[in-house]
């Protein structure tokens, strides 16, 4: 299982991912930390392709 959205400096699998403030796209290599969106600078992303990141995986300061 999967999140539908990843925030910046997640690790993540190899895919697609677009940015949830100015639907910018960009690929990335397996097991990279997405990137604040270089267009925007927002630091919410969707998954369009590949795995994305991991239910389990937790994040500091969220619910």
């Amino acid at each position: 299982m999967k999140k539908d959205h990843v925030p910046a400096g997640s690790d993540v699998s190899a895919g697609a991912y677009e940015c949830n403030n100015c639907k910018n796209q960009i690929k990335v290599p397996s097991v990279t930390s997405l990137p604040p969106c270089p267009k925007c600078k927002h630091g919410d992303w969707k998954v369009i392709s590949g795995k994305g990141d991991a239910i389990e995986d937790p994040y500091p300061n969220r619910d």
